[in-house]
C-alpha cells in the first residue's frame, strides 16, 4: 500500500512537470510567432531577450519545486520503519546475519588451522551462522557510535563494550545453558575466567577496524546491490532470514536441552540440576513418538558433528569436554592433517582417541 502511494505521488508530480514544461513550450511558441513579424523593432528584440531568460529562470524554479518535493517524498519513505538507536530494524537484520556468516567461516579457518580438522562451528543445528559473532557485532555497532569520534575513543569503547559481551555471553552459557564456551582462568589479568586483559585490548583494535573500514564496505556494497533491486526486496531477504535465524535458534535450544539431559541420564554426569535433566529425560522415554524423533534428527552423531567443542562443568568445578565422552563419534567431517604439540595443547586434541 505504502508502495503504491509513493508510485501515486511520483506520478503526479511527473505530470505536473509535463504540464508546466506544455505551458511555457506553448507560451514561447506564440511569443515567436509574433517576433517573426517584427524583427526590425529593436523594442520587441529586448522584450523578446527579456522574456527568453524569464523562461530560463522559470524552468530552472520548476525543476527546483518539482526536485524538493521529490526530496520530500523520499525523506518521509526512509523515515518509515522501526529504528533502534537510529539503525533501521532490517538493517540490524542484515547485519546479524552477514556478521554471523563471516563469524562462521573465521572459526572454520580457525578450526582447520589449529586443529588440522574441519568441523562445524555453528551456533545453530541448520545454516552456516556463528550467532555469537552476529550479536556482538550488532552490539557494538550500535554502541559504538556514540564512540566514534577518534581511533582512541573507539579503542576504549571497543575494549569497553566487547569485554561486557563476551562476560555476559560466557555467564549466560555458564547458567542457562551449563556449557562453557571458553576459559581464561590462565590467563593473566582475567576476570572469573571468562574474559582476559589481552582479548579485551583485541577488542579496541577490532572495534577501530569494524567502525573505520569493515562495516562502511558492508553498508557501500549492501546500498549499492538495494538500487538495483525492488526497494521492499533486500529488507525482506533478511527479514525472512532473520525468522530463519530464530526459529533454528529455538530448535537448537530445545536439542540441546534433549542432548544434555541423554548425555546426564546415560552417562550419570553429575553437573548442575543433573536431577532435573534425568526427570526430563525419563518423560522423554515415556514419550514414544517423541523419543523416536529426538534420536532420528538430535542424535548423539547430529549433536556433536554440530557442537564438537561442547564442554560442561560439573559440581566440583571440573570441566568436562562431550568429545572425551563419546569417543565412538569423530566430531568433525575431514581430518586435513595432524597438528603440532603445542597447537594440540591449546585445542585440547591432544586428549581425545578416537575410534576409526
Amino acid at each position: 500500500m505504502k508502495r503504491n502511494s509513493k508510485k501515486s505521488k511520483n506520478k503526479r508530480y511527473t505530470k505536473l512537470s509535463d504540464a508546466i514544461t506544455g505551458n511555457i513550450e506553448n507560451a514561447k511558441k506564440e511569443i515567436s510567432h509574433l517576433i517573426e513579424k517584427s524583427l526590425e523593432d529593436e523594442t520587441i528584440q529586448k522584450l523578446k531577450k527579456e522574456y527568453d531568460k524569464t523562461v530560463e529562470k522559470a524552468d530552472e524554479i520548476k525543476n527546483e519545486i518539482i526536485d524538493k518535493l521529490e526530496e520530500k517524498t523520499e525523506s518521509v519513505e526512509n523515515g518509515k520503519g522501526i529504528r533502534i538507536l537510529g539503525v533501521k530494524l532490517w538493517r540490524i537484520m542484515l547485519y546479524l546475519t552477514v556478521y554471523s556468516f563471516l563469524g562462521f567461516c573465521f572459526e572454520t579457518v580457525y578450526g582447520l588451522l589449529t586443529k588440522g580438522v574441519i568441523e562445524s562451528r555453528q551456533s545453530f543445528l541448520y545454516g552456516p551462522f556463528c550467532g555469537i559473532y552476529g550479536f556482538g557485532a550488532v552490539i557494538m555497532i550500535l554502541f559504538l557510535q556514540y564512540f566514534n569520534k577518534n581511533n582512541y575513543t573507539l579503542f576504549f569503547g571497543g575494549c569497553l563494550i566487547g569485554s561486557a559481551i563476551e562476560y555476559l555471553a560466557s555467564l549466560f552459557g555458564e547458567m542457562i545453558l551449563h556449557v562453557k564456551w571458553w576459559d581464561y582462568s590462565k590467563e593473566p589479568f582475567n576476570i572469573n575466567g571468562r574474559i582476559c586483559l589481552f582479548y579485551s585490548l583485541a577488542w579496541g583494535f577490532l572495534a577501530i577496524y569494524l567502525m573505520k573500514h569493515l562495516n562502511p564496505a558492508i553498508d557501500r556494497f549492501v546500498d549499492r546491490i538495494k538500487k538495483k533491486l525492488p526497494k521492499y526486496l533486500l529488507p525482506l531477504i533478511f527479514d525472512v532470514t532473520t525468522l530463519f535465524l530464530v526459529t533454528d535458534c529455538i530448535i537448537s535450544g530445545i536439542a540441546m536441552h534433549v542432548f544434555h539431559a541423554r548425555l546426564v541420564y546415560d552417562y550419570d554426569l553429575e553437573i548442575p540440576n543433573a536431577a532435573i535433566y534425568e526427570e526430563a529425560y525419563e518423560k522423554i522415554l515415556e514419550n514414544e513418538v517423541w523419543y523416536e524423533f529426538t534420536q532420528k534428527y538430535f542424535s548423539n552423531e547430529k549433536m556433536l558433528k554440530t557442537y564438537p567443542n561442547l564442554k560442561m562443568q560439573d559440581v566440583n568445578g571440573n570441566i568436562i569436554f562431550v568429545k572425551n565422552i563419546l569417543k565412538d563419534i569423530k566430531p568433525y567431517y575431514l581430518k586435513c592433517f595432524t597438528p603440532d604439540e603445542n597447537d594440540a595443547r591449546l585445542t585440547n586434541v591432544e586428549s581425545v582417541t578416537y575410534q576409526e
